[in-house]
């Protein structure tokens, strides 16, 4: 089965090509807007001119993080291709020694959000199997990021193999332990500060820090994406960067490969990956076979 679309759609399938993801076990793909960014925190993590990048944590803002032995600042952060190199150059200098909300983090591949909080909500649907796409907001780099062109790229992703709902207490040993890179646990166990967000955890060969951002287009968006209602995104209201923002502001299933129709855009969604940032990054999203 193929879409139907118009020329510019036919060139981007033609590219692409569609198929390998549909009659392939069933894959719910979900969205979540992370890090730093230019509208809430007046500051993004860059992107070079090669697709590389850096990602900025939003500020964590809780003094009881003082607790915290082991407590990430800004000023702790390293690049992720040099980890000689710090990321002070990419963060306002007043912002320096504030400490960061290290989710989602991509080293153990553990993530939390709120999701009493509408902007979340649909994440309590999230079960283990599916993907939990990250984007985020960067700035071109190109020596100062001072008036460059800003865009919302995908960062990386979790298959997700364990959810912990509403943690309002200190969960288990194991569950401590899985989680102890995140912020908020170190907060918990430390401070003993247990809000009731909600922790995901990625399994270790399903979940990556893409190597390049993959930038979310209306080249891409107009033939993966669609409204809650199903509906297509439109685009003659505000800029490119803006609809994307406003499309994917709020965290929610996105596509689900059951659906032969969201299979084929899922396919076209993995080849985007792939083209950008490689095929290793984009088996997150399936082999392509």
């Amino acid at each position: 089965m193929k879409l139907h679309v118009d020329n510019e759609s036919d060139a981007l399938y033609g590219t692409l090509g569609i198929g390998s993801l549909t009659g392939a076990a069933r894959m719910r793909i979900y969205l979540a807007n992370v890090g730093a960014n230019l509208s809430e925190h007046r500051f993004a993590g860059p992107v070079f001119e090669d697709g590389r990048f850096e990602f900025l944590p939003i500020p964590a803002d809780d003094s009881r993080l003082d607790a915290c032995p082991a407590a990430t600042r800004y000023c702790d952060l390293r690049s992720h291709y040099d980890p000689g190199q710090g990321l002070h150059a990419y963060v306002p200098p007043g912002l320096l020694n504030e400490y960061v909300l290290r989710s989602p983090e991509f080293e153990t591949f553990t993530y939390c959000d709120v999701v009493g909080n509408p902007r979340a909500a649909n994440l309590k649907h999230v079960q283990r199997g599916d993907v939990l796409l990250f984007l985020a907001g960067l700035r071109h780099w190109t020596g100062s990021n001072s008036d460059t062109p800003y865009g919302i790229y995908l960062v990386g992703g979790f298959r997700i193999e364990e959810v912990l709902p509403k943690v309002v207490a200190r969960p288990d040993d194991r569950a401590v332990g899985r989680f102890a890179k995140n912020t908020v646990v170190e907060l918990g166990v430390h401070a003993g500060v247990w809000g009731g967000e909600w922790l995901f955890a990625g399994s270790k060969d399903g979940s990556r820090r893409f190597d390049k951002a993959v930038p979310l287009n209306r080249e891409v968006c107009e033939q993966a994406f669609r409204k809650a209602n199903g509906a297509p995104w439109r685009w003659d209201r505000q800029s490119e960067t803006a609809t994307v923002a406003s499309h994917t502001r709020t965290a929610r299933r996105f596509l689900d490969t059951s659906n032969t129709e969201e299979a084929e855009r899922a396919d076209v969604l993995r080849k985007w990956i792939a083209r950008h940032t490689g095929e290793a990054d984009a088996t997150l999203l399936g082999d392509g076979a």
